[in-house]
């Protein structure tokens, strides 16, 4: 599909034309065929595994792992204080004037569990599996959680892997750098979705789309919960439930369980949790999925502050464990508080003991674990499925996200102190060529759907109108950072070469091939040609005062502030404007979309 020898800017336009007479089934065989984990991502390795995550406490590292042992201990002294208490006759004067269960904070609700409810149960249990499974697979791609904006290594506090080596972190060496690539994990393919290293354009697709689909179920979830009265199960009417809610604790602990009221009313610590896990919980998992795309940030100006995106990161991992907990808690608590009970509750709605819907939970945990074990197998082996259902699911939603006009910049010291660095080299000799005479023999040629398609030499660049500003490069794995780009305005091109009106995309070309190198083609993405039309929309040659470095581009590289980081093509050698992208590539809008299977919107 691509020429092996170097190509200058126009040999690389004529080529991506060449691929459009590539037979659109054969490459629909190319998208739906199953992923080779030797050659997914350019043969990334798929030997470094996660570790068990590791917390930074002052300057030393504790694995998590130690939270058993504690645990462990903390939970026999917790026994042994309940029951101790419990011998002092004011412990059980506050346990009888706050037995756990009272109409003083929760109204009894007799109405049983409504069929609605136990479906919805039934919904978010499936939903949430996906969800945490893809979200830690996310997690893995940058396994690493900051509270700063500029995610500088060693700057973390819990990571899941060792600290990047010390000797491929300065940016001089381009070579050598240590990329935010090669500093992904694999984690075991029944954990996340779908296991393998570097697969987090796969592990987006179930993320968000179940993402919306739990969304949606807790909205009806709401509307029902009050128009139906059984709000009063889980809100509580005063401050009552925190008393009831420790007695609760204690007559737990102790091992002497207070009576099991359920189906009316629940306990004071069943409606913290409850209340905790519906309207904290779940809301701000929401906001702080909100906070971490780079549209949105760049409509409000959160990529500083206690909203920046790394702080969201850390929440959002929070309420990830939260649920978690409140999962396993809650499965526990059905089992030895009254499980025929309890499932009747789930699987009926009533008060009873029959032992049939013993048989139905059965079925239904039988059917969530075939779920479990079919999702990643059924991810590698039909991928390009995968990528087609959730871009009917979630495309819409992400056309919405880019419709605010990216508008935040930052001030000097707000810029981060690293960056970074990602993508694979450019490794021709016409660059290293190029690059020898400091730019002086490049040129950006500029053609397609345009009045006057133009070639514009280095210098030519430079002495159009400079723009300056300092925004936020979000990663689709995770990091991001704040830098100060200096550049050419995308609109000011676009007056130079004048679109037609039938050009709706702009193509950036980059020198640099994609991860598979020449078999795969010159790395490339489409971007709207309203985008370019936004003041901070530019071609950069400068970065942080000073001209891009290899690293980071050179000679010029994308910013568009509405999209993540792997569509801000660098090392730009062309740029056609087209009607679509069908004939580009395999037909989905950029490299990274053909071959890692990432969507060509990317405002989140």
């Amino acid at each position: 599909m691509a020429d092996q020898s170097p190509a200058g800017p126009t040999d690389t336009v004529a080529r991506a034309r060449l691929e459009s007479l590539l037979d659109q089934r054969a490459r629909q065989r190319l998208l739906d065929q199953r992923i080779d984990l030797d050659e997914w991502a350019g043969g990334l390795s798929q030997q470094e595994a996660a570790r068990v995550p590791a917390v930074r406490i002052g300057r030393r590292w504790f694995s998590v792992l130690w939270l058993l042992p504690i645990g462990a201990v903390g939970m026999l002294v917790a026994v042994a204080l309940a029951q101790q208490l419990r011998q002092y006759g004011w412990m059980q004067g506050f346990i009888e004037h706050y037995p756990g269960t009272s109409a003083s904070f929760a109204s009894p609700v007799y109405s049983g569990f409504p069929s609605w409810l136990r479906w919805q149960h039934l919904f978010n249990i499936v939903f949430m599996m996906f969800i945490i499974r893809a979200g830690l697979q996310i997690l893995a791609d940058h396994p690493r959680l900051y509270l700063n904006a500029g995610c500088r290594p060693g700057t973390e506090w819990l990571r899941m892997r060792g600290p990047v080596p010390a000797d491929r972190q300065d940016q001089g060496e381009a070579a050598q750098i240590w990329t935010a690539k090669d500093d992904s994990v694999a984690i075991p393919k029944w954990l996340g979705i779908p296991g393998f290293r570097h697969s987090i354009g796969l592990a987006r697709w179930w993320h968000f789309s179940f993402d919306l689909l739990w969304l949606a179920n807790g909205l009806v979830f709401y509307v029902l919960l009050f128009a139906s009265g059984q709000w009063r199960r889980i809100v509580p009417r005063s401050v009552d439930v925190f008393p009831n809610a420790l007695s609760t604790a204690i007559q737990y602990a102790s091992l002497d369980f207070p009576s099991n009221a359920g189906f009316t009313n629940y306990n004071g610590m069943q409606i913290t949790a409850y209340f905790t896990t519906v309207f904290v919980a779940a809301p701000l998992a929401f906001v702080t999925g909100l906070l971490q795309a780079p549209a949105i940030a760049a409509w409000f100006g959160f990529g500083r502050g206690p909203l920046n995106r790394q702080v969201a990161r850390t929440l959002h991992f929070a309420v990830l464990v939260w649920m978690v907990f409140f999962i396993a808690v809650h499965t526990v608590m059905v089992f030895v508080t009254g499980f025929v009970g309890n499932v009747n509750h789930i699987v009926f709605g009533t008060e009873t003991r029959s032992y049939w819907a013993v048989v139905i939970y059965a079925l239904a945990m039988a059917a969530i674990v075939t779920l479990w074990l079919l999702a990643s197998p059924l991810t590698a082996r039909y991928p390009g499925v995968v990528r087609r259902v959730g871009r009917g699911f979630v495309g819409w939603a992400k056309e919405l996200l880019e419709l605010p006009h990216p508008n935040a910049t930052y001030s000097e010291k707000d810029i981060s102190p690293y960056l970074w660095p990602n993508g694979t080299l450019p490794d021709s000799d016409r660059y290293h060529e190029l690059q020898a005479t400091g730019w002086s023999q490049y040129s950006l040629r500029i053609e397609g759907l345009v009045e006057n398609p133009v070639s514009l030499t280095y210098d030519e660049l430079l002495a159009l109108p400079n723009h300056d500003q300092i925004t936020q490069h979000y990663c689709i794995q995770g990091w991001s950072g704040v830098a100060k780009w200096g550049g050419v305005g995308m609109s000011e091109i676009l007056d130079i070469v004048r679109p037609l009106p039938s050009a709706r995309w702009v193509v950036f070309y980059s020198f640099a091939y994609g991860a598979g190198g020449p078999a795969e083609g010159r790395y490339y993405d489409c971007h709207k040609i309203e985008h370019m039309r936004e003041p901070t929309t530019l071609l950069a040659y400068a970065m942080n005062g000073l001209p891009l470095t290899e690293t980071h581009g050179a000679p010029l590289r994308l910013r568009n502030e509405r999209e993540l980081g792997f569509k801000q093509v660098k090392w730009i050698e062309a740029i056609e404007f087209v009607e679509n992208f069908d004939h580009l590539g395999l037909g989905h809008g950029g490299y990274n979309e053909d071959h890692e299977y990432y969507g060509y919107r990317m405002p989140i």
